[in-house]
C-alpha cells in the first residue's frame, strides 16, 4: 500500500516545531510534548514512561497472530539537540518547507525517521494491514541524544519485560555509495562505543595579582590537553570496515589504500580537499577518536583557580574496550601526577550480524522502492539506542533511504549542525521502504 506523503510530512513538521531540545540536564528535552503528538496522529494513547518529569515515552504495541513468534520493534527518538539559529537559512524549529525540504532540528536526527514509523505503524494499529506474526511494537523515547539514561537505557534496564523484542530497526540511515557494483545502501549493523573521560587538575589558589607561589590548575590541564591533541591515536583496520569497504566496492587503488592501516591517513588527506564530510567519517571508522569539547577551570579574572577539569568525547572501534582507551591516553599523558584521568561513560563497541529474516527484509525493501538489493553493512562512529538492546541479545539494524540531493559526505555534516534538512523525496522513499520491510519481515517469519 502507498502511505501518503504528505501525512509523514506534517507529522515530521509538527514534531520539529515541538522543541524536544535535550541540553543534557534531566528538566530538559520535554518529550512529553512529542509524545501528545505521536497520540493525537495515532488515535490512541500508548503506554508512557516518565523516569523524571516531563521525559516521557511512549510505547505501542499491535499483538502478532502466532503466540511466541519473533517480535518487531520500531525504535525512534524523539529529543533534539540544540540549535543557535545564527548560521541556519530557515529558523531551526520552524519546520519550513522550501525547495522539496523540511528544514529543522532533528530533521535527519532522528525525527524523520520516527514519523516515518510512526506512520508504518499506524495502518497496523488501526487494522488497516493484518498483524504480523508476532508483536509489532512502535517505541519513541526521550533522552536518545544524552545517553539514554531518561531513555532507551532505563526502558532496557528497568521495563525490560515491557520492551523485549528478538529485533529491531531504528537510526541511522546514509545516503548510497556507489562502487564498481553501482550504488548501495548503507544500513548500520556496528557502532563505536562512547568511552568518555574527564581530565581533573588542582591548583593552590591565591590573589591574580600576587601568583608567586600559587598554583592554577589550569597550567598541567592545558599541559595535558595539548598531549592529547598533538598525539592522536593512528588508524586501526577492523573487521568491520573491512566488511564495509569491501561490499561498498570503490575501485582499486582507493579500496586497497582503504584497507591499510599504513595509507588510509594520506587517503583521508586527499579526500578532505574535496569532500571534508567523507573524510571525517573515514576518518572515525578507522581510528580511535579523543575529542576535547569541554575546559572549564576558576571563577573570576582575579583568582588562581584550584580546580579545572576537560571533558573528552573518546569513541572506541570494535575490538577496543575501556582499557585499551585508557592504555593509549596514559602514554599520552605520561606520570603527569597533577591531572587525574577519571571515566565518564563505558559502553564498548556493538553490532549485529547482516543476516537472517530482518536483513532480508531490508533487501526486499529496498528493491520494492528502487528494484535493488544491495546493501552495505555499515560502521558507523556514533552511538544509538541500538546498543542497550543488542546487550540483551536483540538483532538491531539502522536504515532509511535518501534521495542524491545531499552527498554522502555532507549528509553527516548535518547532524547536530546548521541546515539540518530532508527531502521530501527521502521521505516518500523511506516509508515505502519500511512499510515493505515490515510486511516482508512477517512473511519470513511466518514461514
Amino acid at each position: 500500500m502507498t502511505i501518503p506523503t504528505g501525512e509523514v510530512v506534517e507529522l515530521l513538521v509538527s514534531l520539529i516545531r515541538n522543541e524536544c531540545v535535550n541540553d543534557g540536564t534531566a528538566d530538559s528535552g520535554r518529550e512529553h510534548r512529542s509524545v501528545a503528538t505521536l497520540a493525537a496522529y495515532l488515535g490512541a494513547e500508548g503506554r508512557v514512561f516518565e523516569p523524571h518529569p516531563g521525559r516521557q515515552s511512549v510505547l505501542y504495541r499491535v499483538p502478532g497472530s502466532r503466540p511466541g513468534a519473533p517480535r518487531l520493534m520500531l525504535l525512534g527518538h524523539t529529543d533534539v539537540v540544540p540549535a543557535r539559529p545564527d548560521g541556519w537559512s530557515h529558523p531551526p524549529f520552524s519546520g519550513e518547507r522550501r525547495d522539496g525540504f523540511v528544514w529543522g532540528r532533528g530533521a535527519v536526527d532522528m525525527l524523520n525517521q520516527t514519523s516515518v514509523m510512526a506512520a508504518v505503524f499506524r495502518r497496523y494499529l488501526d487494522g488497516t494491514l493484518p498483524p504480523l506474526p508476532g508483536d509489532l511494537l512502535l517505541l519513541a523515547v526521550a533522552d536518545e541524544e544524552a545517553a539514554g539514561r531518561l531513555g532507551s537505557g532505563w526502558l532496557v534496564e528497568n521495563r525490560w519485560e515491557d520492551v523485549a523484542c528478538e529485533y529491531l530497526v531504528t537510526e541511522t540511515g546514509a545516503p548510497f555509495l556507489t562502487g564498481e557494483e553501482g550504488p548501495g545502501l548503507p544500513v548500520t549493523v556496528a557502532e563505536k562505543g562512547p568511552q568518555w573521560r574527564r581530565l581533573v587538575a588542582d591548583g593552590i589558589p591565591g590573589h591574580g595579582s600576587q601568583p608567586y607561589g600559587t598554583r592554577s590548575a589550569l597550567v598541567p590541564l592545558t599541559r595535558a590537553v595539548s598531549r592529547l591533541i598533538e598525539n592522536p591515536p593512528g588508524a586501526v583496520i577492523t573487521a568491520e570496515w573491512r566488511r564495509l569497504v569491501e561490499a561498498w566496492g570503490p575501485a582499486d587503488p582507493l579500496r586497497r589504500r582503504l584497507l591499510d592501516a599504513e595509507l588510509v591517513d594520506d587517503v583521508i588527506s586527499e579526500i578532505f580537499r574535496t569532500d571534508r564530510g567523507l573524510a571525517r567519517w573515514v576518518h572515525a571508522c578507522t581510528h580511535l577518536t579523543v575529542s576535547v569539547n569541554t575546559l572549564e577551570g576558576g571563577v573570576q579574572t582575579n583568582v588562581v583557580p584550584d580546580h579545572a577539569e576537560a571533558r573528552m568525547d573518546v569513541r572506541a572501534l570494535p575490538g577496543q574496550d575501556e582499557d585499551d582507551v585508557d592504555a593509549h591516553l596514559r602514554r599520552v599523558l605520561g606520570r603527569d601526577e597533577d591531572v587525574r584521568l577519571e571515566r565518564l561513560e563505558i559502553t564498548r563497541p556493538n553490532g549485529s550480524r547482516p543476516e537472517g529474516p530482518l536483513w532480508e527484509a531490508i533487501a526486499d525493501g529496498l528493491e520494492v522502492v528502487t528494484g535493488r538489493r544491495r546493501l552495505i553493512p555499515s560502521l558507523i562512529p556514533v552511538a544509538t539506542d541500538a546498543r542497550f538492546f543488542r546487550s540483551r541479545g536483540t538483532v538491531a539494524y539502522g536504515v532509511a533511504v535518501f534521495d542524491d540531493r545531499i552527498p554522502f559526505g555532507e549528509f553527516f555534516t548535518l547532524f547536530h549542525g546548521n541546515d539540518e534538512r530532508v527531502s521530501e523525496e527521502s521521505l516518500r522513499l523511506t516509508v515505502a521502504q519500511l512499510a515493505a520491510t515490515v510486511e516482508r519481515f512477517g512473511a519470513h517469519i511466518g514461514t
